[in-house]
């Protein structure tokens, strides 16, 4: 059973496209548990509070202990004067305090606010502050904060107070604010239920399952490693400097394509789930990885909570796509009027249903701009401009086709740089590329090292036409990645500036 778009948006579509573009474009009804994640969370507190709920370097805590820890920091605040609504940072970096830090905002009723301070720069935490009105900050005695940003509070020095009183406060429907770049992502309680909450977004998360927390905590796949864990009963374990050694001790991974890259599924047995999302997903990574485990290559920007399509990919049987709307989501695929376009036709993906966000904090107007009334459900109910190009395939999965408006173009000819991309990925030797425009030429780099750049060049020239193809191709170790784990495209133009030679090839 999925949502019944509304006839008169459908516009100039055949009876026949009508049927596909509601029977594509519509997610299936399902009805999360629990409306606020931290009572998932809470629910199983109940259940096993003697099951390991956060591990790191040798620390752990149990489910009870985690709970009682976040509720006395909750109390702290609320005495404080943090009240319903408001928004508290969280500036710092990974540690049990952190998780602590999320639970205990969620549960004074405010939305947390999360930037990693080792790699966020002293003026976007000023400006975080000035954008969302944080009052309060929490910190760790081990992170330092820049002077004069706001009240602050070290979550590792709270006195271990046995028993205390709770004080009842409102519930918020916004859980946290996430930026992305200079905007603020105002994420509600009732979006992340629905991804984490229901299949295939729970990822077969249950009591004892180990999952990885790798990400910094700003980006907002970080939520998924978190607050999904937490929510269905896992063992969140968080990482030290070495993703490999993480990996390797648990069952689920979610991270960038760039961050699992780096991890050989041969050294992890008991890997059985990997999600990706955040970047295009190299062909050659998810054959590798499912063949070995459940992989699912999902997509979608943080406005609308964290990703809403996902494929379950099985290598050998079928085309890597961004797969099909979550529970209780819509994909439209729309032209440049905003109607819709039939199955097959390339056109901007627009999300609407449980995942559309609240928009952004302090910025009405850009809200305004990106989040519009959604003809297809109607009701008052918004949908959101993702900015994606899309095509649905005849069996109902979607295509990513690059970004609307981000075509380059060499030699006079316009063109999608994900394009080449892709056609650099398909030389045999060739895991993970990207693709470049410097100083008016087309640059592809490969990885690993011993990639050939003569393959990879004629991959893409048997495959686009002779304006695609890179004049300079060059290989690397492994492709950078910034801090979110993305490929780090301004230390690649470093390299061809001559400014990181550790990166030539």
């Amino acid at each position: 059973m999925t949502a019944e778009f509304l006839e008169p948006a459908l516009g100039e579509l055949s009876a026949a496209d009508r049927a596909l573009f509601q029977a594509y474009g519509a997610g299936p009804i399902r009805t999360p548990p629990f409306d606020h994640v931290h009572h998932a969370f809470e629910a199983h507190v109940a259940r096993h509070p003697r099951l390991t709920a956060v591990e790191h370097l040798g620390e752990s805590l149990t489910y009870a202990e985690l709970d009682a820890k976040a509720g006395l920091l909750a109390e702290f605040l609320v005495r404080g004067g943090v009240r319903p609504g408001d928004h508290v940072g969280l500036f710092l970096t990974r540690s049990i305090s952190m998780v602590v830090g999320v639970l205990a905002v969620l549960k004074a009723g405010a939305s947390y606010v999360p930037l990693d301070v080792s790699t966020t720069p002293e003026a976007q935490l000023r400006h975080a502050v000035r954008v969302a009105r944080i009052d309060v900050v929490l910190t760790t005695s081990a992170d330092t904060l820049p002077g004069h940003l706001a009240a602050v509070v070290a979550i590792d020095t709270l006195p271990d107070v046995g028993s205390f009183c709770r004080t009842n406060t409102a519930e918020s429907d916004i859980a946290a604010v996430v930026f992305t770049g200079t905007s603020g992502v105002r994420i509600s309680h009732a979006g992340l239920c629905n991804l984490l909450l229901t299949a295939p977004g729970s990822l077969g998360v249950t009591p004892g399952t180990r999952v990885a927390q790798l990400l910094d905590i700003g980006c907002d796949l970080a939520m998924w490693e978190v607050l999904g864990t937490l929510a269905n009963g896992g063992t969140l374990v968080l990482r030290g400097e070495d993703v490999r050694q993480t990996a390797r001790a648990v069952d689920v991974l979610i991270a960038t394509p760039s961050v699992v890259a780096t991890v050989d599924p041969e050294t992890c047995p008991r890997v059985h789930t990997v999600a990706v999302a955040g970047e295009r997903c190299p062909q050659s990574l998810a054959d590798r990885w499912s063949r070995r485990a459940t992989f699912h290559n999902a997509s979608g920007p943080t406005e609308v909570t964290i990703v809403n399509t996902v494929q379950r990919y099985e290598a050998g049987r079928g085309q890597l796509t961004i797969g099909r709307p979550v529970p209780n989501t819509t994909v439209y695929v729309l032209d440049d009027a905003q109607e819709p376009l039939p199955p097959g036709e390339i056109g901007e993906m627009w999300v609407g249903g449980a995942g559309v966000t609240a928009g952004y904090v302090g910025d009405p107007e850009l809200t305004a701009r990106r989040y519009r009334p959604d003809p297809f459900l109607g009701g008052g109910r918004l949908m959101f401009r993702t900015r994606d190009l899309g095509r649905w395939t005849a069996d109902g999965q979607l295509e990513h086709h690059g970004r609307a408006g981000d075509q380059v173009e060499v030699l006079g000819y316009r063109f999608e740089l994900d394009t080449v991309t892709a056609a650099l990925e398909r030389a045999a030797d060739c895991e993970q590329a990207t693709t470049l425009v410097h100083d008016g030429r087309l640059v592809g780099f490969i990885s690993p090292r011993t990639a050939a750049p003569e393959l990879a060049k004629l991959a893409v020239s048997q495959r686009l036409p002779h304006y695609c193809v890179p004049t300079l191709i060059v290989p690397v170790d492994a492709l950078p990645t910034t801090g979110r784990g993305r490929v780090d495209r301004r230390a690649l133009l470093s390299c061809l500036d001559g400014r990181s030679p550790a990166l030539r090839g």
